[in-house]
């Protein structure tokens, strides 16, 4: 039975927890209507152009939030050690509260990929760059600074699939707090790049 949508945020919420569990390809839209509770007619009118227009809605949710929780912070930190420290409990929280799947990178499987190639490029760049100005801003040199956050975005990402396919949070939540640690080392006065 399809449940009463107040706003389009409320289908958008919805909607991401089938794209996490499904995936793009495999959310048929009546997979979708079953899973996420909305009659068609609630879809097609937040969602005028379909499955694809759902997804773009999903992935532009999922990216205001770490615009505002993850990018922008980092970017404006003043404390490193502080920002570092908040990014790495926010996305432990975040993925460990969302089946340990990120949007975004399942994007980038299937015959879609190319449909949402430049959010997700987009999405892993601002992250990458938000996490390397924090770390310039903690006085590691430009080139250490964009490698490091490179390795930890990566460290992060590789651990969200060690994570699913042990099914166990605690891989996850282990490599978050072993990059974070990485991460304090290096922005720690007196570290010496290697």
């Amino acid at each position: 039975m399809a449940r009463t949508v107040l706003d389009r945020s409320d289908a958008v919420r919805a909607l991401a927890g089938v794209f996490r569990k499904r995936g793009f390809e495999s959310a048929s839209l009546s997979v979708i209507q079953r899973e996420a509770g909305l009659g068609r007619g609630s879809l097609y009118h937040f969602f005028p152009d379909g499955k694809t227009d759902m997804a773009r809605a999903v992935l532009e949710q999922v990216g205001e939030w770490f615009e505002e929780q993850i990018f922008t912070p980092l970017r404006t930190a003043h404390d490193v050690p502080q920002a570092i420290e908040a990014m790495s409990r926010e996305v432990a929280d975040y993925f460990t509260s969302r089946e340990s799947v990120c949007l975004f990178a399942a994007m980038t499987l299937g015959q879609e990929q190319d449909t949402f190639a430049e959010a997700v490029r987009a999405y892993f760049t601002d992250w990458v760059d938000a996490l390397a100005q924090a770390l310039r801003t903690g006085g590691l040199p430009a080139q250490e600074a964009a490698d490091r956050a490179l390795d930890a975005v990566a460290a992060i990402q590789g651990g969200l699939i060690l994570a699913r396919a042990y099914g166990d949070n605690a891989t996850f939540l282990g490599i978050v707090a072993r990059t974070e640690q990485h991460l304090l080392k290096a922005s720690e006065p007196g570290h010496n790049a290697k």
